[in-house]
C-alpha cells in the first residue's frame, strides 16, 4: 500500500466530535468530489466517489450522525487503464440531498434560482478546528502525498481556480504554511513541496502516525546526504592534497637536477628532503616529522617557496 493510502487510512480513523467540524469536513469532501444530478421536478442527487473504502466508510458514517440521512453506497470496477474499485456514495433526494447541499455552501440561491457555488463557503470556516476538518474532507477527497523515500509534496486537486485559490488561502491562515498553486491540463493543483510545512500539514489534519514516520525518514535522508557530503569533501580534500604533493615534487626534483638540493637554503632543503621521503603524506603528517616539528602553515611556506624558485629556473 502506497503512503498516501496509507496516510489517508490513518485520517479515515480520526474521529470527529463537535457538530461543527463534522459539518466542516463533510462539506470540504463534497466540494472537491461530488456531484450533482437533477432529477424531474428539480429533484437532487448528491453523488461521491472514492478509490478508497475506507473513507466511503467515513462519510457515510458522518453523514448520518450529522445529517440523519443514508447514503447508499455502490461499488464499481474499473474500465481501461483504470483498474481501481471505486466506491460511490450516493444521497438522494428522500435523505435530504438538497439540505446537505445547502448547509455545506455548495447548492445556493441566486435571483431565486438553485446554483452551485465555486470554492470554499467562509461560514464553515470560521475557527481554527473547522478549518482543520475541512482541509481533512479536502485531502481525503482530491489529494495525495508523495512517498518522502522519493520525494516531499503533498496537493490537493481542484476542478476551478477559484477553489484553487480559496484552498491555497485556507491552507497558508495556518501559521509557517505557503501552499503554491499551479495548472495541469484541467485541473488546478495546490501544492506544498517544504518538508517542514508537510509535516505541520499532516499534523494540522490528524496524521500523527504518519507524521512519525515523514518525519523518520526525512532524517535517515539527512543522515545519508550528510554522511555523503562529508565522503565527497574527504574525497575533494585527498585530491587537492595529492595535487599539492605533485607539484611539490616536480619542483624538488627540477631542483635536484638542474642545481642540485645543497643549492636551496637549509631549512628549504629540509623540507625537500622530507616531500621526496613521504610523497604521499598530508602536509599535516610531514609538518609533524620536521625537527623541531613546525605548524602546517610554517611548512606550507616553505614548500610553497621551494615551488616559485623552481618556476624561476
Amino acid at each position: 500500500m502506497s503512503f498516501a493510502a496509507e496516510t489517508k487510512n490513518e485520517l479515515a480513523r480520526v474521529k470527529s466530535e463537535k457538530k461543527c467540524c463534522m459539518l466542516a469536513e463533510i462539506a470540504g469532501f463534497i466540494r472537491v468530489c461530488g456531484s450533482v444530478r437533477l432529477g424531474g421536478g428539480g429533484r437532487i442527487t448528491l453523488a461521491t466517489t472514492t478509490e478508497n473504502p475506507a473513507i466511503a466508510r467515513r462519510y457515510k458514517a458522518l453523514i448520518k450522525d450529522y445529517f440523519k440521512s443514508n447514503a447508499e453506497v455502490g461499488i464499481a470496477q474499473g474500465t481501461g487503464l483504470k483498474k481501481a474499485r471505486s466506491y460511490a456514495l450516493t444521497i438522494p433526494p428522500e435523505e435530504g440531498s438538497e439540505q446537505i447541499l445547502r448547509e455545506t455552501g455548495i447548492l445556493v440561491v441566486r435571483e431565486g434560482l438553485n446554483a452551485i457555488s465555486d470554492g470554499v463557503h467562509e461560514a464553515l470556516i470560521k475557527t481554527k478546528c473547522c478549518r482543520k476538518s475541512y482541509l481533512r474532507g479536502l485531502f481525503l477527497g482530491a489529494g495525495t502525498i508523495s512517498d518522502p523515500e522519493k520525494a516531499y509534496h503533498i496537493e490537493i486537486v481542484c476542478n476551478t481556480s477559484a477553489l484553487a485559490g480559496d484552498v491555497k488561502k485556507l491552507i497558508n491562515s495556518f501559521v509557517d504554511l505557503r501552499a503554491k498553486m499551479t495548472r495541469r491540463k484541467k485541473n488546478y493543483i495546490v501544492y506544498v513541496k517544504e518538508s517542514g510545512q508537510i509535516t505541520d500539514i499532516l499534523n494540522i489534519m490528524g496524521a500523527h502516525s504518519h507524521l512519525l514516520v515523514f518525519e523518520n525518514v526525512k532524517i535517515v535522508k539527512e543522515m545519508r546526504n550528510k554522511a555523503n557530503r562529508v565522503s565527497n569533501c574527504d574525497s575533494a580534500n585527498l585530491d587537492k592534497t595529492m595535487r599539492a604533493a605533485e607539484r611539490q615534487l616536480a619542483g624538488i626534483r627540477k631542483i635536484e637536477a638542474e642545481k642540485g638540493l645543497g643549492f636551496l637554503p637549509e631549512k628549504l632543503r629540509e623540507a625537500a628532503a622530507l616531500r621526496l621521503e613521504n610523497p604521499e603524506a598530508s602536509l599535516a603528517e610531514l609538518a609533524e616529522m620536521t625537527n623541531p616539528p613546525l605548524k602546517k602553515p610554517g611548512l606550507n611556506h616553505r614548500l610553497k617557496r621551494i615551488e616559485e624558485i623552481a618556476a624561476r629556473l
